[in-house]
C-alpha cells in the first residue's frame, strides 16, 4: 500500500459531529446497528447475535486501523460522545489509490442530513490525506435514500452488477494530473 498511516487516529470533526475512534465502550450501540434489520435491510453481511459479537467486531476493526488496512470512524453528535452511527473507508487497493465506502446509521438518526453531514469531510481526508484517486460505493438499487446521498455528492453511476450498483467519485486533483 501507498503511504497510508492511521496512527496516530484520525478524528474528525464538522459543525455538528465529531468522526471518533470505536471504542468497547461503544459495543451496546454497535450492537443495534449490527443486528437491526432496517440497518442491514440492504447489507450483506452477517447479523450480530450478542453484545460480545461487537466487542469482538470493535477489537477487529482497531486492529485493521492499526494495520493501516481501512479506516472507521464512529459518527457521534459533538455535544454527546454515544455512537450513532458509522462511515468508513475500506476495501483499499494495494497501491493505495482506491477505497470503498460504508456507512451506516441507527434508524432513529436517519433520514436527518446526519451522514450528508459527515461524507464530505471523510471525502476530504481520503482524497487530500490518503491521496485517493477515486472513492466507490456499492449501493442496492432499492436503497433510494443511499442512491440520492450518492449522486448528491458528486458520485456517478458506474456500473451495475446483479443486484449492485457501483458509485464512483474521482479525486479532481488526480483525474487533472492522469489528464495531462
Amino acid at each position: 500500500m501507498s503511504n497510508i498511516n492511521f496512527n496516530p487516529f484520525p478524528q474528525l470533526t464538522t459543525s455538528h459531529l465529531i468522526l471518533r475512534q470505536l471504542f468497547l465502550k461503544d459495543a451496546n450501540e454497535v450492537f443495534l446497528l449490527r443486528s437491526d434489520k432496517q440497518v442491514n435491510k440492504y447489507l450483506d453481511r452477517p447479523i450480530a447475535n450478542s453484545v460480545d459479537d461487537a466487542r469482538k467486531f470493535i477489537n477487529n476493526i482497531n486492529n485493521g486501523i492499526n494495520r493501516n488496512e481501512f479506516i472507521y470512524w464512529a459518527i457521534a453528535f459533538k455535544t454527546h460522545s454515544k455512537l450513532i452511527g458509522s462511515i468508513c473507508l475500506w476495501n483499499i487497493s494495494e497501491n493505495g489509490t482506491k477505497s470503498e465506502l460504508g456507512l451506516e446509521l441507527l434508524p432513529d438518526y436517519q433520514g436527518k442530513g446526519i451522514i450528508q453531514g459527515a461524507l464530505p469531510e471523510v471525502i476530504r481526508y481520503g482524497f487530500e490525506e490518503m491521496e485517493l484517486h477515486s472513492i466507490e460505493g456499492e449501493v442496492d438499487p432499492k436503497n433510494v435514500k443511499s442512491i440520492k446521498l450518492m449522486e448528491k455528492n458528486g458520485f456517478i453511476s458506474k456500473n451495475k452488477l446483479m443486484n449492485t450498483l457501483i458509485y464512483s467519485l474521482q479525486n479532481p486533483s488526480k483525474s487533472n494530473h492522469q489528464n495531462r
